[in-house]
């Protein structure tokens, strides 16, 4: 998990997973962009991260497969400030299992994270942008087996074996601990407070876990900041897009596919060609300098 703040965002209005989500990327891309989707929010994503989670790729493929990911409409990068009132920035990737279209990421990044389509539902051929086309709603006659995707409480808790083996749950532990999960969740916890709260300072023997995270979960319960401010005013929140590849701020429109004019090698505007002399002109100038010099003085 990244600090606090930090790491991998999931984008809104993801189509169910499938086993062809990926399968327009080449082999590398699309076994990467695997590995991301089934990260839990807060995870971090680096290229150092994602280079040590897997055996198959060192940073550097990492990087590169990054910024193809965000060429193809996956991922973009951005830094957000927390609050007007003092200056504190965190660093999200956004990341999203269905491909967008760079006036869908435009909207949903300028729009403070409201969604492409800013009702709730998922648009399709509305952008104007047919680079990377929004995928289609999927009709309910294509996943009819299809199980719902766990909650954020239910990922939480089955992430806590990864960041420390002392806490690994199982399926049915997860299933009867959501609950309590879910609490900490309605009260604003992010899924890496959540994290770094069940398992910071623990024992060095933990012979149950599923126990020990129950005890943590009710003894640690953060207050309903709700009751303390029934109606609490909605802090502004900037927001400024990188370019995926070198982390330079950049406007939504300058960037193509999250990759800023430079790193898409984009080439600029050539400089007028020289005016080319003929002999006859380097004659008259060479003539004229020679001059110059023989009646200047001191010659």
């Amino acid at each position: 998990m990244a600090a606090p703040g930090y790491g991998k965002q999931s984008a809104p209005e993801q189509l169910p997973r499938s086993a062809t989500d990926f399968a327009h990327l080449p082999a590398r891309e699309a076994y990467l962009a695997s590995l991301i989707d089934h990260l839990p929010d807060g995870a971090a994503m680096d290229v150092k991260t994602l280079a040590a989670l897997q055996p198959h790729y060192g940073q550097m493929a990492c990087r590169t497969a990054l910024n193809n990911l965000s060429t193809a409409g996956h991922l973009r990068r951005v830094r957000e400030r927390l609050s007007s009132k003092e200056c504190r920035w965190v660093f999200h990737t956004y990341f999203s299992r269905t491909p967008r279209s760079d006036a869908w990421w435009g909207r949903f990044l300028t729009a403070g994270g409201e969604g492409g389509s800013g009702d709730g539902t998922h648009r399709t051929g509305d952008s104007g942008d047919t680079s990377t086309p929004a995928a289609p709603d999927p009709p309910e006659e294509r996943t009819p087996n299809h199980t719902p995707l766990p909650s954020a409480a239910y990922t939480a808790l089955a992430g806590l074996g990864l960041t420390d083996p002392r806490l690994s749950l199982s399926a049915t532990d997860c299933t009867a601990l959501e609950p309590l999960a879910a609490e900490w969740f309605a009260r604003g916890t992010t899924p890496a407070l959540f994290t770094n709260a069940l398992t910071g300072d623990l024992p060095p023997d933990v012979h149950s876990p599923a126990g020990f995270t129950r005890r943590r979960l009710l003894e640690k319960l953060p207050p309903d900041r709700s009751r303390h401010d029934p109606h609490p005013s909605p802090q502004p929140q900037t927001r400024i897009i990188e370019c995926t590849a070198c982390r330079t701020p950049c406007r939504p429109q300058a960037l193509l596919g999250g990759l800023c004019r430079t790193c898409r090698g984009t080439p600029t505007t050539p400089p007028p060609p020289r005016q080319q002399l003929s002999p006859a002109a380097v004659r008259r100038h060479a003539a004229r300098i020679r001059q110059a010099m023989a009646t200047s003085p001191g010659s």
